[in-house]
């Protein structure tokens, strides 16, 4: 009996630990319990590079549409970089097409009391992208949702390459710019952005689920 009782404690203690190991925070920026998991480290990279360059105005496309609870998921961007924003006097902009979409943020973002540092557009990015007029410090491309369908996925990958073309005029020499879901069949949503970015003075910083890119001189100060 001590042997059964010992065997489940040591399995129930392996798949904890196992659990722990798995787990990716953002701690202490963003409490503990959320798990970021295979966008942590491109996340802990952009929040250095956005202090690096006193980044004020930041573009999302595509909002989080399960606030925090979809940190594993689809990364809770929103929430991030909003709480960056307020801790940092810069401002978010976070676009979205489904009105379902940006009412759940648009919770979440008052859940948090980041009201003030983020604005929830209700609009088709590729329009808000066209008519912003500011110069934009830090973009983050994670619309138009990608599936198994190959139809899909290169309708996906033009959709972003739209998205850059139509704000690449509000770009800058210290700009930054991060792609999600990038690891996925086909080259991801950022296929075509990538290739084209890269032939015109951008370079790929981190290649990973999600895609960082710079300016070919940017310079990268040591990670903090």
């Amino acid at each position: 009996m001590n042997y059964i009782i010992i065997i489940v404690s040591l399995a129930i203690f392996g798949f904890f630990l196992g659990k722990f190991i798995k787990h990716k925070s953002l701690y202490p920026f963003m409490p503990f319990k959320y798990d970021f998991r295979k966008r942590r480290e491109t996340f802990r990279l952009s929040l250095q590079l956005l202090k690096q360059i006193r980044a004020r105005t930041i573009i999302e496309t595509g909002t989080s549409r399960e606030g925090l609870h979809g940190a594993k998921s689809n990364g809770a961007a929103t929430i991030v970089f909003g709480k960056w924003a307020k801790e940092n006097d810069a401002f978010v902009h976070s676009v979205d097409i489904s009105k379902e979409s940006v009412e759940n943020a648009q919770l979440e973002v008052n859940r948090q009391n980041l009201q003030n540092v983020v604005e929830i557009h209700h609009s088709d990015s590729l329009q808000f992208l066209t008519n912003f007029e500011q110069s934009v410090d830090f973009l983050y491309l994670d619309s138009y949702d990608y599936s198994n369908d190959i139809e899909v996925q290169k309708k996906s990958q033009a959709h972003h390459l739209k998205e850059f073309m139509a704000i690449e005029k509000q770009l800058h020499d210290q700009t930054i710019v991060l792609i999600d879901d990038c690891d996925l069949p086909n080259g991801g949503k950022g296929k075509d952005v990538i290739a084209y970015m890269q032939k015109n003075g951008w370079r790929v910083a981190v290649d990973a689920y999600q895609v960082l890119l710079v300016r070919n001189d940017f310079v990268i100060e040591e990670l903090k």
